[in-house]
């Protein structure tokens, strides 16, 4: 047992689990997984294709696993973890893959998750997002939103961006992730990657200094509390092409949930600052293929035409949605198109779109009684 980490149980301290750290985020990445669990009393639990599968080994005890982790914190990252019982770190196997990992404490005990992130970044082709994806990467300033639940893919979304305007537009680019996923390499751009922690305190602290790096581009990891938002907002209203995420489901609940994080006497000030920093929202969910081969992905897409900035300005995201439904020619869709798409193409269950959809009665009528 660590001595720094008395606090956990001690249980099954004699047994030497039979694989290590490496070996088993090397197996999650042969059998395709996107994440694996590490939880006290189960085994290891890898989520494929969407659905947590249990390796085949023994259950995990509390000493087992930190045998498991320990070895891979540094001292910092173990000094975290004993005061804040939580923590957030990335690691490397070469030749295998990087991994986005956190630490938490459940009932005394540790417990651990770790995602697969690809040492190759996908491009926006690979991903098969519309051409309005690049389109937005070429625009010379404004706020581009990736939404969607854990596990909905953002941050490869933005990677791909990112790698976008890397490869065709000689920018500065800075990003401030918590922690690093995805590692850019300078092509025609300049690209600073800052990771929470390590290289900078807070997204706070590096939001209020990221302006004095003369950037092109922000990457904000997630827009987490008013200030993060506030800057963000500046940022793109000032010159910058500002792309960061938020874990709604929606472009219309995005809009709300950005404008309701500030005080009432200052939301129709962020109105009029969203109306004319906003570019576009891309919302997103990963669904299970109808032959189970796999993952696709379904899209919502809302770009800032003067419409859209107007219902935003005024305080009507409610009709947002019918300008999304019939802005088709512009590049727009909603959710339950997309999901009507994706069903009509043989990609998914009709099952898979009714239980993922925005509005049954709306999805019902797109698919048109099929």
């Amino acid at each position: 047992m660590n001595k720094a980490f008395g606090s956990f149980k001690d249980e099954g301290s004699g047994q030497v689990y039979p694989a290590d750290l490496k070996e088993l985020l090397t197996l999650a990445v042969e059998k395709n997984a996107s994440d694996i669990h590490l939880t006290a009393g189960a085994p290891p639990v890898a989520r494929i294709y969407g659905k947590l599968v249990s390796l085949d080994f023994p259950n995990l005890t509390p000493k087992n696993i930190e045998d498991l982790v320990f070895p891979i914190l540094d001292t910092q990252q173990r000094h975290e973890l004993m005061e804040k019982w939580e923590l957030d770190f990335s690691y490397s196997i070469a030749g295998v893959s990087r991994f986005r990992g956190n630490i938490m404490r459940q009932r005394g005990t540790l417990a651990v998750a770790m995602r697969v992130i690809p040492y190759e970044i996908p491009t926006i082709e690979s991903l098969k997002l519309p051409p309005c994806v690049a389109d937005l990467c070429n625009l010379p300033r404004g706020l581009i939103l990736i939404t969607g639940p854990t596990g909905s893919g953002k941050s490869t979304t933005l990677a791909a961006m990112i790698d976008y305007i890397n490869e065709n537009r000689s920018l500065n680019i800075v990003t401030i992730e918590h922690p690093i996923e995805f590692l850019h390499r300078h092509k025609k751009s300049i690209v600073k990657q800052r990771e929470v922690g390590s290289d900078t305190h807070s997204f706070a602290d590096a939001l209020k200094h990221v302006l004095r790096h003369d950037p092109d581009v922000i990457l904000i990891g997630e827009m987490r509390d008013l200030e993060s938002i506030s800057i963000a907002l500046t940022a793109a209203e000032t010159g910058h092409l500002v792309l960061s995420t938020l874990h709604t489901q929606t472009a219309p609940l995005t809009i709300h949930r950005i404008i309701d994080v500030f005080p009432e006497h200052m939301q129709n000030q962020v109105r009029q600052q969203l109306a004319d920093a906003l570019q576009g929202v891309i919302s997103q969910q990963l669904l299970l293929r109808k032959d189970g081969s796999g993952r696709v992905l379904a899209l919502e897409i809302m770009l800032a035409t003067p419409a859209v900035r107007n219902l935003i300005r005024d305080g009507k995201e409610y009709q947002l949605y019918t300008c999304m439904q019939t802005g088709h020619q512009q590049g727009m869709k909603t959710m339950d198109q997309s999901l009507a798409e994706l069903y009509m193409q043989g990609a998914i269950s009709r099952e898979t779109a009714i239980s993922r959809c925005v509005s049954r009665n709306e999805l019902e009528r797109l698919l048109g009684g099929m």
